[in-house]
């Protein structure tokens, strides 16, 4: 392939369909011979996920008509002959092929979708993507056992299979040796790393493992993890190591115990508010975000009064909410649904919560000083606690920015801009 080349790839989702994407361009690039493609990798969470994947399928083709489009990632897995029955797509490839993307790329067949459940082991190389010149995103986990009442996702992604941890601390080692300064550990149920391993393996070890044996690694972050796994080796780890960033997001779903258990979660609402009480009494800085849903079925309105509660006992100051659309296939599609004005509106309600606490939050950290691993041309960054910062004037800065972006600053939070917060190097 040429320099020239107008191959790229869009994603949708997920952390982990970020570094699988950027794992797809690097095959792209390295072969020569392959015509230009537009890969859609798209994400089957919601019903609204796979709308906007096939709305960026057309726009893709429409912008780019001469080129063929190949859509891929958990919606094409669960729904191949969806998209390929799209006049803009020229093919449709799995979860498991897109791991060797140019190898199937040459495949005649329309549609080249594997069974995922057959998928014993991880991609053969570890993947990885980049924000800027500061963060890279490692896959040490793929797949998911659990089988919670609205989820498609395992379908699309087959079950639990962990990267051995040697691999993983060599591939970190290599990319803090390109001066990453941050890295995030991802997969679709991260907390379940290990059992399918030969030996005692589990998340908490893995994270000693890479702290013990890359001494020079600044910030270690996972995304959305599973409290209910875990275990007070990993509790001491999130609680006290200073490398591991104080910033948690939780898979809580709901505040209410009887939709959990319709929703086949395995962690009370008990079991969330004590996890982050004894978290925080630990390590007070600590931010926590989470993912709820919205409006699942038969969730009536104490129920939901229960969910915003949660919010406020948990201080949650990242929320994700998801308004909960059935998805075909899964047994939360059958059961009694909520009016979907209702759930809109409820959804709006836990948003403005969540705003509502995270503006607290924000406003007490006015006057503290952060560490910022800055970003996006020297200019912004995220503090270890994941709140977003901007300097204060970026154009004393802009003139080294190339210097500056990559590093992290000490900086003294000023005030607030929007929902950021603006701050001034030290």
């Amino acid at each position: 392939m040429s320099n020239q080349s107008k191959s790229h790839v869009i994603t949708m989702g997920c952390r982990l369909n970020m570094a699988e994407s950027n794992a797809m361009l690097q095959q792209l690039q390295s072969q020569e011979e392959n015509d230009d493609v537009i890969i859609v990798n798209s994400c089957a969470v919601t019903n609204e996920a796979v709308r906007q994947t096939r709305q960026a399928v057309r726009r893709a083709k429409r912008d780019n008509p001469s080129t063929k489009v190949i859509v891929t990632g958990c919606a094409a897995q669960v729904d191949p002959d969806m998209f390929a029955q799209m006049p803009e797509v020229s093919k449709v490839i799995g979860n498991s092929e897109k791991q060797n993307i140019n190898q199937f790329l040459i495949d005649n067949n329309d549609i080249v979708v594997s069974d995922i459940m057959q998928v014993k082991q991880t991609a053969p190389q570890l993947v990885s993507t980049f924000s800027g010149k500061s963060r890279a995103f490692v896959e040490v986990q793929n797949g998911c056992d659990h089988r919670c009442t609205f989820c498609i996702i395992p379908y699309g992604r087959g079950n639990s299979r962990s990267v051995p941890s040697g691999k993983v601390v060599d591939h970190i080692k290599k990319l803090v040796d390109e001066g990453f300064q941050e890295i995030v550990l991802t997969g679709v149920d991260v907390t379940s790393y290990g059992p399918d391993l030969p030996g005692d393996n589990n998340l908490g070890q893995l994270l000693e493992r890479i702290l013990k044996h890359v001494p020079m690694l600044r910030r270690l972050r996972m995304s959305s993890i599973d409290g209910v796994e875990i275990d007070e080796r990993m509790f001491d780890i999130l609680s006290s190591e200073k490398r591991v960033m104080p910033h948690l997001h939780l898979s809580l779903q709901s505040g209410d115990n009887m939709i959990l258990k319709r929703m086949k979660r395995r962690h009370s609402r008990e079991d969330a508010i004590d996890l982050v009480q004894r978290l925080k009494s630990k390590r007070p800085e600590i931010a926590i975000g989470a993912d709820i849903i919205a409006g699942f079925p038969t969730e009536d309105e104490a129920m939901f009064e229960n969910s915003r509660a949660l919010i406020r006992e948990c201080k949650i100051v990242h929320g994700h909410i998801f308004p909960f659309s059935p998805k075909k296939g899964t047994p939360a599609a059958q059961m009694p649904q909520v009016d979907k004005q209702v759930i809109k509106e409820r959804a709006k309600i836990l948003r403005q919560d969540c705003k509502d606490i995270a503006d607290k939050w924000r406003t007490s950290l006015v006057g503290s000083s952060q560490k910022i691993l800055i970003e996006k041309g020297g200019i912004s960054g995220h503090a270890e606690n994941f709140a977003y910062t901007k300097l204060k004037d970026e154009k004393p800065y802009s003139s080294s920015a190339s210097n500056i972006e990559g590093n992290i600053v000490d900086a003294k939070i000023i005030g607030l801009e929007g929902e950021n917060l603006l701050a001034e190097m030290l």
